[in-house]
């Protein structure tokens, strides 16, 4: 195996080991790798960044240590698509360097070069991103982490540098990181959105260099078990009225333990974020779902993408040649229920692009357990399952294999609530808390049932209520789920299933 070694200013010493690339032969068919889920070909992977769309083309980067398979140094990772389904993976575009490891952060297109990065007519892409200090970490200093940036001119195939990074160094604060920049177009600035300790930082720029602090947010508002990380400020209309959605992620202090990622709706001044209420919402309740963003540069789309791991086990679960995974990417619209105003999430519409022959069961009658293995054809362990009935009642629909394993999802009417249990999925004895069971509140007020299901190789996305609560699980069986059995305490009847088996994007 080549030895690579690199050495950086400052005594940060970085020397890993490659060994080399795998054949096309076995990569993306090893046991657990996703078939619908973008993974990097090899070796850790953990929250996406800069996430942009310019020229046709969808740009996923992402945290990478291409050393190991657990967490390292971090580097940013590229990936870029036509569809948002398909990745082709690209070189890496940000290495770490002289002032530390590149942490999360964002891209945007600076259309109207407002930077000067651009040349000759050219549009600069600017990334903005967290340099880690890992020495003055080390040391025991607070002010190891500030913002960064780095352009490219050929829409995003390479990246240089800024020459006088930091652009936002660190006034003392611990936990400086992971900005999120957006035009506002207003007051024709920047907005970064900047995770500070517990809360929110709000800075404003004319030229992506010179940062000027606005206000916070975050005292008194939330979760706050965790530190908050990757934030991400955007607009979004429902019918006349514009809010704007902040996202917030959180370690530890998520609804079922670990990592989670809540949100805020209310109003953007160009200085202060304002919101009431003090429900707590979370963009997906599942173990699995962290440090998401969504893509700039879409206009009123709003499209978001996850990390599916979760930090209590992400540096556990029995993966070899690469660890960990992205969601599948979701189109965020806003809905009511009752009185209040929630974030729906739904698969993006181009997955449809993977849909095999569907099969569609209408007038279904459900007694205690009803085995729907007769019934739908023979495909692979990747599906997608839509069920609905005018009525809801205790259920559980039961996806298991040959072994006897399973992920089973379900709905307790006492409790208003849905589950997931994976305690007999699989290998779960790499980390206590992994088989733990998994609850979310129902949001939606109406009594019929909407419920889509998508099934992955290693992992399971649930969609109840058109998107208003959201479940994501991982799990490692050691055969394809394949069996499907609903079951339910009473006689049910549900007016329509639909199973489409889904293609494998590699």
């Amino acid at each position: 195996m080549p030895l690579a070694k690199w050495t950086f200013t400052g005594g940060l010493v970085l020397t890993m080991l490659y060994a080399g690339a795998q054949s096309s032969v076995t990569a993306y068919k090893e046991v657990f790798r996703p078939q619908l889920h973008f993974s990097p070909r090899e070796k850790w992977t953990n929250d996406p960044n800069g996430l942009v769309y310019y020229q046709g083309v969808y740009h996923l980067f992402f945290q990478h240590f291409p050393g190991d398979i657990i967490w390292g140094p971090m580097h940013w990772g590229h990936a870029v698509s036509n569809d948002l389904i398909h990745w082709r993976q690209q070189p890496i575009a940000l290495y770490p360097d002289s002032l530390g490891y590149i942490f999360s952060g964002s891209v945007v297109v600076d259309s109207g070069n407002t930077s000067g990065f651009g040349k000759r007519g050219q549009v600069p892409m600017v990334a903005i991103f967290t340099h880690h200090d890992p020495a003055g970490e080390k040391k025991g200093t607070i002010d190891y982490q500030s913002q960064s940036l780095a352009y490219s001119l050929d829409r995003g195939r390479t990246w240089i540098k800024y020459k006088n990074n930091p652009v936002l160094k660190n006034p003392g604060i611990v936990d400086f990181r992971d900005p999120n920049v957006m035009w506002y177009k207003p007051d024709k600035k920047w907005v970064m959105t900047l995770a500070t300790k517990d809360r929110v930082t709000f800075y404003s720029s004319v030229d992506l260099k010179n940062w000027t602090k606005e206000s916070e947010f975050g005292k008194g508002q939330g979760a706050h078990d965790g530190v908050w990380e990757c934030p991400n400020l955007f607009p979004m209309q429902m019918g006349d009225t514009v809010y704007w959605v902040l996202l917030v992620s959180t370690n530890p202090g998520g609804p079922n333990g670990g990592s989670g990622t809540q949100y805020f709706i209310g109003q953007f001044d160009g200085k202060k974020f304002y919101t009431g209420g003090s429900t707590v919402k979370w963009i997906d309740y599942g173990p699995d779902d962290y440090a998401g963003i969504t893509w700039n540069n879409t206009g009123r789309r709003k499209i978001f993408l996850g990390w599916m791991s979760n930090w209590i086990y992400a540096n556990q679960v029995p993966t070899t040649a690469w660890r960990n995974a992205m969601t599948l990417p979701r189109e965020l619209k806003l809905a009511h229920a009752g009185e209040d105003t929630y974030l729906s999430s739904l698969p993006v519409k181009e997955l449809t692009g993977l849909s095999g022959k569907p099969v569609v069961i209408n007038k279904m009658q459900v007694d205690t357990l009803t085995d729907l293995s007769g019934r739908l054809p023979a495909t692979g362990p990747q599906y997608r399952l839509e069920v609905h009935a005018d009525s809801l009642k205790d259920f559980f629909i039961s996806c298991s294999n040959v072994q006897g394993q399973q992920m089973i999802l379900g709905y307790e009417k006492a409790s208003n609530r849905w589950y997931i249990d994976r305690a007999l999925s699989g290998k779960t004895d790499f980390n206590k808390e992994f088989p733990k069971k998994i609850f979310a509140p129902r949001v939606a007020v109406t009594p019929a049932l909407d419920l889509t299901l998508v099934m992955d190789v290693s992992s399971l996305e649930v969609f109840a209520d058109k998107g208003l609560t959201v479940m994501t699980a991982i799990f490692f069986p050691d055969s394809p789920l394949t069996r499907l059995r609903i079951g339910s305490k009473e006689p049910w009847e549900i007016r329509g299933l639909t199973f489409t088996p889904l293609r494998s994007i590699w």
